[in-house]
C-alpha cells in the first residue's frame, strides 16, 4: 500500500508541474500539393500520428503552411478553406475527417476500420506498415497473418488492463488465467499447458526491438502510452527465434518526441458488483534535454484491481485484491543525421493478496481455503537502442536488452481432512540479449534483412512446502546459450508477385542442475543435462496481388524450442527440444481502413513434433515431460463493415481443431481417454504402476484428445461510432461482445476439466474537447459468473472443483488530460 501510495503522489506531482506547460510551438514547413503529402511532413515534422479517414481527401490540393505553429494551429491554417476538419483521438494523436455539409448541424468523423491491421498514420494513406517483419514491409505485400491495434482501436481504460485487453480484442489470442504476472499466452491454438515451468513460452513478447522473456510467463505490461501493437500468427522462427511457436507480440511504446514539451494524465475509479472498489492513475512527461537533438520521456503509474472472492472458511471478503504498480523511462538521442540512441528502463511490481480462483461446488464466487495463496511479480527491463538510417533505404539496428524478473507463488496444499499446507515457489529469470541486422528497403515490399543474435536465460526454480516448518523441495536450474545468424529477402517475381525466402541457424548450449536434491542425483544431471543442439528453420512464403484491395498470400514457416531438465516425483528427468511447422493460406482484401467493406481470411495447418508441456505429478507438484506429437488446423477470419459515416462493425472468429496425434509411451498415462473413472470411489488409476489420482464424485472429464487451452471456437463482435459534434467535441461510444468457447484445462485425467464456454461484454464511451475528456465504461454487462480458468491450486484440484471467473459487472468513470 505504501508504494502504491509513493505511485500516486510522484503521479500528483507530475501532472501539477506539466499543467503550466502549454503545447509548444515548432517550426513548420509543408509543401503545397496534395493533403496526403503534407500530413506525412508535418507528423514527422511535429513527431505526431496523422491519420485521414477518407481518400479522397488525401488527394485534395492544399497550399503551403511555414511558420511557427502548435500541431493545432499548423492544421487550422492547412484545412482552412477546404472541405477537411481534423479531431484529437489520443495523446499525439490527430484524424482528418471530412467536415460535414450544411446546414447539418454535426460534423461526422470516419474513423479507420481495424481489420488485420489500422493505417500507421506516419505513413501515407493506404501504407500499414508491419515492424514485426524487422524491415519496413507494407501489410499488402506481407505474406502472412498479423494484425496491428493502436490504443484508440481498445476500449477506453484499457491502458490499465494490461496483455488481458489484446486477448479481448483479438480472438486468437488466449492465455492462462493464474492472476496478472503468471499468465501464459497461446497465439494461433499452439498451446502447451496451462502451468508455469521450465518450458520456453510459445509466444515471443517484444517491447519495441527488445525482447521481454523467455521461459517466464507474460509479465502483463500495462498499456500507458503505447503507440501500436503488432500480434504476428507463427510460428515466427526465421526472424524471431526459438519461442515463437505460436507467433509474436510485439509492443510499440510512444518515442520521446525531441524538441517538444508534453504531458499527460489520467484518473479513474470502479465500482464492482459483490466486490471491492478499484483505481487507476497515470502520468507522462516528455522533456527536451538538448534543444531537438535529445529528449527524455517517462511514465509512471498506479493500479488497484478490487477483490471479488470470499473465503468463507476464514470469514473474509473480498479476498484477491492485486496492487500493480510501475513507470518506464525512456531517452532519445539524435547525435548526427540519420543516427538515433534510445535508452530506456522499464519496471512493474504486481503484488495480490491472494488468488482468485472460486470453488464451482459453493456459491458464487466463495471458495474455503485455510491459507492466503498470495503471489507476486517483480519485472525490470534495461534496453539500449542503435539505429542508422541512409537515405538509400538501408538501415542498422543494434539491440541489446537485459531482463531480470521474480515470481513468488504460494499454493494451497492442505490434504483432505489434513492440517493446513502451504507450497511455495519461486521463479528467477535472468534474461540478455542482443541482435544487430542490417537491411534494405525497396518499393512493394522488396528488400531483405540480415542478422547476428545471442541470447543467454538463467531459470531457477526453487520449491518448499509444510503445514509449520518448511521443507524444501527439489528445484531445478536450467541455462540456455543461443547464438543465431538469420536471414530474409523478399524478391518480385512479377509486377504482381513476389517471392519471400529465409532461414535461421541457431546454435544453442543447454546446462541444468538439480537444487536441493541427493547428491547422488546431483551428479547423475549433471552428466545428463549438458548438451548442445543446432537447429535450421527455413521460410518460403508467396504474395500476389490480384487486385488493387485484394492479396493472396502462402507461407510455410517452422519454430522451436530448446530443451532442459525438470523434477517429477520429486525425481530429475530431462526433456528434449521441440519444433513446429505450419503452412498458411490466405486472402487480404482492403487494409488501408478506409474501404467501405474490408475482409483477412487464413487458414493454417500445424505439424507440432515433441510437445514440451509444465505438468503436475501423481503428488500434485509441477513438472515438465515430452508428451507426444499434435496437429491443429486453424481458421482465422476478420470482417469490418462501415454502413455510415464514422460508424464501424466489425467481427471475428477463430476456430481450431487440435489433436494429441501421437502421445508418448511414458505421458500414456496423462491422456484421460486411456484412464478408467470409477465414480463410486473417487479414483482415476492408469496403465502406468502406481499411478492413482483420487478424484471428486462430480468431476467433469473432457474426454478428449485437444490440446489444452485450445477452444474450438472464440469470437468477437463490435461496433464502434465516432463523431464531432457542434462546439468541437469529440464522442466516441463502443461497445462489444466477445465468446470464448468451451477448452479443458489440460491432459490427464486430473487436469481434463472442462473450462471457457462464456460470453463477456462490454460498453464505453468517451466525450473530450482539445486535451481534455470523461470516459465511462461498463464491462461483463450481465455480471456473468463464467469459467476462465479451471484451476487455482494443482493440489486441491483432485478434490474439489476450482473455476475462475469473471469479474463481475464493473462501473469505471474517469477522466484525462494532456497538454
Amino acid at each position: 500500500m505504501r508504494n502504491a501510495e509513493r505511485a500516486l503522489i510522484a503521479i500528483a506531482l507530475v501532472a501539477s508541474a506539466s499543467a503550466a506547460q502549454a503545447e509548444t510551438r515548432r517550426p513548420v514547413d509543408l509543401p503545397a500539393g496534395s493533403l496526403g503529402g503534407a500530413v506525412v511532413a508535418l507528423g514527422r515534422q511535429a513527431g505526431i500520428s496523422i491519420g485521414v479517414s477518407d481518400p479522397r481527401l488525401a488527394s485534395m490540393p492544399v497550399r503551403r503552411v511555414r511558420g511557427q505553429f502548435t500541431v493545432r494551429q499548423a492544421l487550422q491554417k492547412l484545412l482552412d478553406g477546404t472541405e477537411a476538419g481534423f479531431v484529437s483521438i489520443g495523446a499525439d494523436s490527430w484524424r482528418i475527417v471530412r467536415r460535414s455539409p450544411p446546414p447539418q448541424p454535426l460534423r461526422v468523423a470516419q474513423r479507420p476500420m481495424l481489420q488485420p491491421a489500422v493505417m500507421m498514420a506516419e505513413e501515407p494513406p493506404g501504407d500499414i506498415i508491419v515492424t514485426g517483419s524487422k524491415r519496413a514491409t507494407p501489410l499488402s505485400a506481407y505474406p502472412g497473418s498479423v494484425s496491428v491495434l493502436r490504443m484508440d482501436d481498445l476500449p477506453v481504460g484499457a491502458e490499465g488492463v494490461g496483455t488481458e485487453a489484446i486477448a479481448q480484442r483479438l480472438p486468437g489470442v488466449g492465455s492462462t488465467h493464474f492472476g496478472p504476472g503468471r499468465n501464459k499466452l497461446f497465439i494461433r491454438g499452439i498451446a502447451d499447458s496451462s502451468f508455469n515451468g521450465p518450458t520456453q513460452a510459445t509466444v515471443g513478447q517484444y517491447l519495441g526491438e527488445t525482447r521481454l522473456n523467455y521461459n517466464a510467463p507474460d509479465p502483463d505490461l500495462r498499456l500507458y502510452d503505447i503507440a501500436t501493437i503488432e500480434v504476428l500468427q507463427g510460428p515466427q522462427g526465421t526472424l524471431h527465434g526459438a519461442g515463437s511457436l505460436g507467433g509474436v507480440l510485439r509492443i510499440l511504446p510512444v518515442a520521446p518526441r525531441l524538441g517538444e514539451t508534453q504531458a499527460s494524465a489520467a484518473l479513474s475509479a470502479a465500482a464492482t458488483a459483490h466486490g471491492a472498489p478499484s483505481y487507476d492513475a497515470n502520468a507522462m512527461i516528455n522533456l527536451p534535454v538538448a534543444g531537438d537533438h535529445v529528449a527524455v520521456r517517462a511514465v509512471g503509474y498506479a493500479v488497484r484491481d478490487g477483490g471479488y472472492i470470499d473465503d468463507t472458511l476464514r470469514d473474509l471478503k473480498d479476498v484477491n485484491r492485486t496492487d500493480t504498480y510501475g513507470g518506464r523511462i525512456s531517452l532519445r538521442a539524435e547525435p548526427a543525421p540519420g543516427w538515433t540512441i534510445d535508452i530506456g528502463g522499464t519496471y512493474q511490481s504486481i503484488r495480490a493478496r491472494d488468488s482468485q480462483y472460486a470453488n464451482r461446488d459453493l456459491r458464487d464466487l466463495v471458495k474455503e481455503s485455510p491459507v492466503a495463496q498470495a503471489f507476486g511479480n517483480d519485472y525490470a527491463l534495461g534496453q539500449f537502442v542503435v539505429r542508422k538510417q541512409w537515405d538509400s533505404g538501408l538501415s542498422f539496428v543494434s539491440a541489446t536488452g537485459v531482463v531480470r524478473q521474480d515470481i513468488d507463488e504460494t499454493y494451497d496444499a492442505t490434504p483432505e481432512s489434513g492440517p493446513p499446507t502451504l507450497f511455495r515457489q519461486n521463479s528467477r529469470i535472468s534474461l540478455l540479449s542482443n541482435e544487430n541486422r542490417l537491411s534494405y528497403d525497396m518499393d512493394g515490399g522488396l528488400g531483405w534483412v540480415v542478422g547476428t543474435s545471442v541470447v543467454r536465460n538463467d531459470y531457477r526454480l526453487s520449491r518448499s512446502s509444510g503445514a509449520g516448518m518448511f521443507s524444501s523441495e527439489v528445484g531445478v536450474f536450467n541455462r540456455v546459450d543461443e547464438a543465431t545468424l538469420f536471414g530474409e529477402v523478399t524478391l518480385a517475381v512479377t509486377p504482381s508477385l513476389s517471392v519471400t525466402g529465409g532461414g535461421r541457424l541457431t546454435h544453442a548450449r543447454l546446462s541444468g542442475d538439480a537444487l536441493d536434491a541427493p547428491q547422488f542425483e546431483q551428479a547423475d544431471v549433471r552428466m545428463q543435462a549438458k548438451r548442445s543442439e543446432t537447429t535450421i528453420l527455413p521460410s518460403l512464403a508467396f504474395s500476389y496481388r490480384a487486385a488493387p484491395d485484394l492479396t493472396v498470400f502462402a507461407r510455410y514457416q517452422e519454430g522451436f524450442r530448446p530443451g532442459g531438465i525438470a523434477v517429477r516425483n520429486n525425481f530429475v528427468q530431462r526433456y528434449r527440444n521441440d519444433d513446429v511447422a505450419t503452412a498458411e493460406l490466405g486472402l487480404r482484401y482492403g487494409g488501408t481502413g478506409t474501404g467501405d467493406v474490408n475482409l483477412a481470411l487464413s487458414v493454417a495447418h500445424t505439424r507440432w513434433r515433441d510437445i514440451q508441456a509444465d505438468l503436475v505429478d501423481s503428488t500434485g507438484l509441477p513438472s515438465t515431460n515430452n508428451i507426444g506429437d499434435g496437429r491443429i488446423w486453424s481458421v482465422d477470419a476478420t470482417i469490418g463493415w462501415r454502413p455510415l459515416p464514422g460508424l464501424l462493425i466489425e467481427a471475428s472468429g477463430v476456430y481450431a481443431d487440435s489433436k494429441l496425434t501421437d502421445p508418448f509411451t511414458s505421458a500414456v498415462v496423462l491422456r484421460s481417454s486411456l484412464v478408467a473413472y470409477d465414480g463410486g470411489t473417487g479414483v482415476v488409476s492408469g496403465p502406468g504402476p502406481g499411478v492413482i489420482f483420487p478424484l471428486p464424485a462430480t468431476a467433469v472429464i473432457a474426454e478428449s484428445d485437444d490440446l489444452p487451452n485450445v477452444a474450438r471456437f472464440n469470437g468477437r463482435i463490435g461496433a464502434d461510432y465516432t463523431t464531432v459534434l457542434a462546439g468541437g467535441y469529440d464522442l466516441r461510444v463502443s461497445g462489444w461482445a466477445r465468446y470464448v468457447g468451451r477448452s479443458r484445462l489440460g491432459i490427464g485425467p486430473v487436469l481434463g476439466v472442462s473450462q471457457g464456454n462464456y460470453l463477456d461484454t462490454a460498453l464505453s464511451a468517451r466525450i473530450g474537447r482539445g486535451g481534455y475528456g470523461l470516459f465511462l465504461s461498463a464491462t461483463n454487462l450481465f455480471d456473468s459468473i463464467g469459467n476462465r480458468f479451471a484451476l487455482g491450486s494443482p493440489f486441491t484440484l483432485p478434490h474439489e472443483r476450482q473455476i475462475t471467473p469473471l469479474r463481475p459487472r464493473t462501473l469505471r468513470i474517469g477522466m484525462d488530460i494532456r497538454f
